[in-house]
């Protein structure tokens, strides 16, 4: 049985840092995933998230089974609607979308989800979503219809983070987008981290080694990285 919140603040409390390697089934179809799995637990991943912004019914399903042959790693679902959701998992990060004004995915999805969450034995974790521009128009700004935060305004990520953790939120996810050329600036994930009591997650455009020490270094509970480990997986070698 994992306890993914409760590791998750006591890493933070003991500033253990923490990766998580974003899969989406969409882009893994034929993939060979015990060899994905091989490569995964000789890196320093602590967590799979399991997700994409448009991904067919069922996919993210078989993927969460084949991983589980393979691997013992928490795997979490990061869900882009609610056909992403499977018992199958450990936990799900119920993501709403607070830097958009677009009540689908700030409660739409989450009503829709409730019965098969209600009824499933995955973990919840309400998190706070946070757009930030990545320097394209990612997946997730298309299939939200939502603007993100320009990079410079620090003071709106920061109040959006805060109101986040008010509301209720367990932890904040500062995300650039999936494919985005910019990751999230340095400044905000620190004056983000400086601001909230909760754990941070920070993703999207972190494509080299020194970019995840330079998140975890301004405050970053925990690292996504997604794109980079897809397109190779001899990324942590």
């Amino acid at each position: 049985m994992h306890h993914i919140y409760q590791d998750i603040l006591k890493a933070k409390a003991n500033n253990n840092k923490l990766l998580a390697i974003l899969l989406d089934p969409d882009k893994l179809f034929n993939s060979d995933i015990k060899q994905l799995c091989i490569k995964i637990s000789s890196s320093p991943a602590t967590h799979i998230f399991v997700g994409g912004s448009i991904v067919e019914n069922e996919e993210t399903e078989l993927l969460v089974l084949k991983l589980k042959e393979h691997i013992s790693l928490p795997i979490i679902l990061f869900p882009g609607d609610v056909n992403q959701v499977t018992n199958t998992a450990d936990g799900i990060l119920l993501l709403s979308l607070l830097s958009g004004r677009n009540p689908e995915y700030l409660i739409e999805q989450h009503v829709k989800a409730a019965p098969l969450l209600q009824k499933s034995d995955l973990e919840i974790i309400p998190t706070g979503y946070i757009l930030i521009e990545g320097g394209v128009e990612t997946a997730v700004q298309k299939v939200s219809n939502t603007l993100p935060i320009p990079q410079n305004d620090i003071d709106s990520a920061v109040h959006t983070a805060l109101a986040g953790q008010y509301t209720g939120k367990k932890l904040i996810y500062l995300e650039a987008g999936s494919g985005a050329t910019e990751s999230v600036d340095i400044k905000t994930i620190s004056f983000v981290s400086s601001a909230i009591d909760i754990p941070l997650i920070v993703g999207g455009g972190i494509k080299s080694k020194s970019k995840i020490d330079a998140a975890f270094n301004a405050g970053a509970d925990l690292v996504v990285i997604g794109t980079a480990f897809e397109n190779d997986i001899t990324f942590f070698d």
